[in-house]
């Protein structure tokens, strides 16, 4: 590695584990280290000391789990908001490091930053537009369009949309605390362990399990492209490990569609191809954007 390279330090924030690494650039990571996610003291203390040992940073790019406040323009910015996790609400991540080391910090969601990742490097470096959900104890879902991350009012909540209900499971209430019968509360891991009592992987293969799963993520997949035409969605995270879903999805999302979407031709659903590196490469992307931006 080149002395003259600057170093970016790189953080994905989970609300199990922070991946922390560093690197030249997103494709060139250079270290990497987990620590669990205990209270945000603990932790903190923990990641800085860990990027004190690896060398003089240029900037620190975190991606975090949320709800978080990404817009630069509010005075809350860098904070994680009104998450169940205790000890965390409110939390001033990018505020801490910034303190800490004194450089520019780029900050967004842990699926914004998988999403960005995986439309420069992986799934969708072929597209111009793509949407990364990850499927586990909640859902998430990211949108990059031109090579940008699409906030608003808020970062994107895709899975607290309202699908239609599947048929054989009209009367589960749904385990989102907000929302009840939300997208999260019915096809996320704990939605799935509630009415069920395994994960969908654990589950015969023909439980009727892997059609209800399937019937929401082709609903959530069928909205996305009617209303953001991306080109490529990405759907990872825990529950999607189960055999054949992807293949159950994409089947029920034609069917959605009755070839109806202009896109349906060239529009896709895949599996990360970045695999567990895309939230530490996404925040090494928001690094080196932070640090441009100086």
């Amino acid at each position: 590695m080149s002395s003259n390279l600057p170093l970016y330090g790189a953080i994905e924030a989970g609300g199990t584990k922070f991946v922390l690494g560093t690197g030249t650039s997103p494709t060139n990571l250079t270290a990497r280290h987990t620590i669990a996610t205990r209270t945000p003291a603990e932790t903190l203390s923990e990641a800085a000391a860990w990027f004190h040992n690896q060398g003089r940073l240029s900037a620190i790019g975190i991606a975090t789990f949320g709800p978080a406040v990404v817009d630069p323009k509010d005075g809350r910015w860098g904070r994680i908001t009104n998450t169940p996790k205790p000890g965390w609400a409110d939390c001033d991540l990018a505020g801490f490091f910034g303190r800490e080391f004194g450089v520019p910090i780029g900050f967004d969601t842990d699926v914004n930053g998988a999403a960005l990742a995986e439309s420069r490097f992986g799934a969708g470096e072929d597209a111009n537009s793509l949407a990364y959900v990850t499927v586990g104890t909640g859902i998430g879902g990211g949108l990059v369009i031109d090579g940008k991350a699409v906030h608003g009012a808020a970062h994107p909540e895709m899975g607290h949309i309202f699908p239609r209900r599947h048929e054989s499971d009209a009367a589960f209430e749904g385990v989102c605390p907000t929302h009840g019968d939300c997208l999260e509360g019915l096809a996320s891991g704990p939605a799935i362990l509630r009415r069920w009592g395994k994960s969908l992987s654990e589950l015969p293969d023909d439980h009727e399990a892997h059609a209800v799963i399937a019937h929401y993520l082709a609903h959530l997949c069928h909205t996305i492209f009617a209303m953001s035409s991306a080109e490529v969605i990405v759907l990872g995270g825990g529950v999607m490990n189960a055999p054949g879903l992807l293949d159950r999805v994409r089947a029920k999302e034609r069917e959605l569609d009755r070839g109806y979407l202009p896109a349906a031709a060239i529009h896709r659903v895949v599996k990360p191809s970045l695999g567990d590196d895309a939230g530490i490469i996404g925040a090494l992307c928001l690094a080196m954007e932070a640090d441009k931006g100086r």
